[in-house]
């Protein structure tokens, strides 16, 4: 492959800056993937900068809402064609051989899924390069095929946030009859809003001002409630089947927890970077579940592709050039975002010319 340009973080403090790297040629099973489009994740940041594990690998590309067009295919590739639009999401390989990969759940490979980005391929030597680049090389087992009739850019943010709410939504049997609550209406919980609703449950938005009230409805929500307001939770209590916490701030659990019937689910898909305090009766009133779900297998993340594309569900996105990400990164950081950033890589091909 001819060397790859990207943006990369040099170190957790440095902002990023243009970056050249050479991506591997392909294997037997690897498809070269023309990067069209990429969406900025929040994790993108906080990986970048350092702020979850304590080990990020530099220089680091993130991105891993990866949207683009089959190059070039390897001599074994039986899925995929030159010319095919494709996608790649949160991890690009896993183990294959544990318990948790052979059931086809892959983003829980008992060896850790490799990721992306910072994280290193099954060699355990090599760093892996995300997104914001202008090509990538995966295995075609790890490579998705996009919906065809849905616009490229608006669909690269299914890749990590729709998958990440449509997972947990579809683990815990979300249909017509569920009352659904969504906690947070981000890059997240947009899309949890639309699936939500696409599915067929009755779907409660939870924000902690009235601004974005107009919004949910708008989205699909059939219900909007400040958090902030005390009645709130008091008003609600157990009224709701499945509620999903998409922030990444420590909220109180046991407030929602009271929201939920018997039998019910809180289910966890942001990661606070605080701990949060728990009491066991908000567990024990009423038989409650508190669960975490994790993005999504490569089966299910396909299902979720053809879904959405069944329901012509997409993000609401703003669309940069590869030049502003650092001044969205910090709309990001500032909530500053309607509701998904994508980055045109295009932008960065008319940056080498």
């Amino acid at each position: 492959m001819p060397k790859t340009n990207g943006y990369a973080a040099l170190s957790a403090a440095a902002p990023l800056t243009p970056f050249g790297f050479n991506r591997r040629d392909p294997r037997p099973h690897d498809v070269a993937i023309d990067i069209k489009y990429c969406g900025i994740c929040h994790s993108d940041i906080h990986q970048a900068r350092n702020e979850w594990t304590g080990d990020s690998i530099y220089p680091m590309v993130p991105g891993h809402e990866i949207a683009g067009i089959v190059t070039r295919v390897g001599s074994s590739v039986t899925r995929f064609k030159a010319g095919d639009v494709v996608g790649v999401g949160c991890f690009v390989d896993s183990c294959r051989a544990c318990a948790n990969c052979k059931a086809g759940f892959e983003q829980y490979c008992v060896e850790t899924p490799t990721l992306t980005y910072n994280g290193l391929e099954r060699d355990g030597v090599t760093p892996t390069m995300g997104g914001y680049s202008t090509a990538i090389v995966a295995d075609e087992h790890y490579v998705l095929r996009m919906p065809a009739h849905l616009p490229l850019d608006a669909s690269a943010p299914l890749l990590c946030a729709g998958i990440t709410l449509y997972s947990p939504l579809r683990h815990w049997k979300v249909g017509r009859g569920t009352r659904v609550g969504i906690v947070g209406l981000g890059g997240l919980g947009h899309m949890g809003v639309k699936i939500a609703r696409a599915l067929g449950a009755e779907v409660t938005v939870f924000s902690h001002t009235a601004r974005k009230r107009d919004e949910a409805i708008r989205l699909g929500a059939h219900h909007f409630h400040v958090s902030s307001r005390p009645d709130t939770f008091t008003t609600l209590k157990q009224t709701l089947d499945v509620i999903i916490n998409t922030v990444s701030v420590a909220i109180d659990w046991n407030q929602y927890l009271e929201l939920i019937r018997l039998d019910g689910t809180m289910v966890v898909v942001g990661i606070p970077q605080a701990p949060v305090p728990m009491t066991a009766q908000s567990l024990l009133g009423a038989r409650r579940r508190l669960a975490g779900s994790a993005i999504g297998s490569i089966a299910e993340t396909q299902e979720m592709l053809d879904f959405c594309g069944e329901h012509r569900i997409v993000s609401d996105i703003e669309l940069i050039p590869i030049q502003q990400v650092n001044e969205a990164w910090a709309r990001v950081l500032a909530g500053d975002v309607r509701y998904r950033f994508v980055i045109d890589m295009g932008t960065l091909e008319a940056l080498k010319a």
